[in-house]
């Protein structure tokens, strides 16, 4: 189980983040009244979407030994265009001497990372 600490400072929205193994930042852009000392929470969320996905498709291609050479991830968060809803818009970009066979299984494999299945799958907040 992912376990996350967040602690406020009393620097207005600067937060401290802290895992078992590491510490990082998270603040509000400026215009929002923070500082900008770090990616906001929505910033994280689609990092971690996109990190998920690159990962899982380096570790399928390298067990397959297909020739990754790069995967390139852009995932934009949508919460505003439509009330109630929160679209994920992702890209993938593959770079390698990949068969076009190749490459439509890593995009079908892409879908099954960690957090695209657990974002896709009925959220319970406690």
């Amino acid at each position: 189980m992912a376990k996350v600490k967040a602690t406020i400072t009393n620097q207005k929205y600067k937060t401290i983040l802290q895992t078992n193994s590491h510490t990082f930042l998270s603040d509000e852009p400026k215009e929002l009244g923070g500082q900008n000392l770090g990616p906001t929470p929505i910033d994280f969320l689609a990092s971690a979407l996109a990190a998920c996905t690159t990962i899982t498709l380096k570790m399928y291609a390298s067990r397959k030994e297909w020739s990754l050479e790069e995967a390139e991830v852009t995932v934009e968060v949508d919460l505003k265009s439509e009330p109630g809803i929160t679209r994920f818009k992702k890209n993938i970009v593959l770079k390698g001497n990949l068969t076009e066979e190749q490459k439509l299984k890593l995009f079908a494999i892409a879908e099954r990372c960690p957090v695209n299945k657990a974002l896709k799958q009925s959220i319970v907040m406690e």
